[in-house]
């Protein structure tokens, strides 16, 4: 049995480990309500430009454009979403396995013919790791979102489809649902499938960056109603939708516009899920010292009785042999 001053000792380290753990824990809730606040402001744009696609696509049912058309894939690009700092539970870990099924999967291309975006610190140490090719340094962008740079990585991406330097893009990040929820999303971002992106899942609970129960309940019971409810079709806004200059010019500008979307999307999405990620993680790391140290103190109090009784013992003892 440890003694008393090595269980005192570990207490005290237990309290320092629970001052930081609870700290940190606070950091990340701010942070996260930061997150939540941009992806909210991010929102109204979103549900517009969806709305013009939707109405122009339901009326324009042959508007195509180079953006949106498969070909075989000879090079592929890969956006990859992760944190430039540790302590945030699984959410490296899961991205990075992502990304390497995902080079498994493209292997009989050759890794000359892989490229790799890595949008934190973490995924580039493993692409460097691994010996394939990087775009750049994006680490920055994982801590601060900015919209500027995902428009000029979606505009370089675009050239490189356009200009047959690549013929697939996808990313890889998770994709924000609560404080307590974050689904770990695989997707194609070029070529661009209009009418899925359209219906991909906008469920969001950004009201709180508390993770209980009733979060949870709040989400299947959300998703339930959805589920209920119809979706309503989109119609035309008119028979004779007039294009101006011509169809062409406008997916020119639609679509692209449509991608720096999707890409500020994800890493508002991948922003918030870290920051969830890491204050579940630091609420649990806290949760897990309060259990140890009760459990401590009970020891500590077993043994300080024991040697009190025992100190007890010792002086009755001597007191009847005399």
């Amino acid at each position: 049995m440890p003694s008393l001053k090595e269980i005192k000792n570990r207490i005290a380290s237990v309290n320092s480990t629970r001052k930081i753990t609870s700290a940190m824990k606070m950091v990340a809730s701010s942070k996260l309500h930061h997150a939540q606040v941009m992806i909210e402001n991010m929102l109204p744009y979103e549900t517009m430009l969806e709305h013009i696609l939707k109405a122009f696509l339901a009326a324009e049912a042959d508007a195509q454009s180079i953006y949106d058309q498969e070909r075989p894939v000879k090079n592929v690009a890969l956006l990859v979403f992760a944190s430039n700092s540790s302590l945030c539970g699984g959410f490296n870990a899961n991205v990075l396995k992502m990304m390497q099924q995902a080079i498994d999967g493209y292997s009989h291309l050759g890794k000359e013919h892989i490229l790799i975006y890595p949008i934190g610190r973490k995924v580039a140490e493993r692409v460097a790791k691994l010996g394939i090719r990087s775009a750049g340094d994006f680490m920055e962008l994982a801590d601060k979102p900015n919209v500027s740079a995902c428009i000029d990585i979606a505009m370089e991406l675009g050239e490189k489809f356009r200009n047959g330097e690549i013929d697939k893009v996808e990313l890889i990040y998770h994709h924000f649902k609560s404080a307590g929820s974050q689904v770990l999303t695989r997707k194609t971002f070029l070529p661009i499938d209009v009418t899925t992106e359209l219906e991909r899942d906008h469920e969001r609970d950004l009201s709180s960056t508390i993770v209980t129960k009733e979060a949870q309940d709040y989400l299947r019971k959300h998703k339930k109603e959805n589920q209920t409810h119809e979706q309503e079709e989109v119609k035309p806004l008119n028979d004779n939708f007039i294009v101006e200059p011509d169809m062409e010019s406008v997916l020119k500008v639609l679509i692209p516009k449509l991608a720096h979307l999707m890409l500020y999307t994800a890493l508002l999405d991948s922003n918030a899920s870290e920051h969830a990620a890491r204050m579940v993680a630091m609420q649990t790391a806290t949760d897990n010292a309060d259990e140890l140290l009760r459990e401590l103190n009970l020891q500590y109090n077993k043994s300080r009785q024991q040697a009190i009784t025992n100190e007890l013992l010792d002086i009755v003892g001597g007191s009847v042999n005399n």
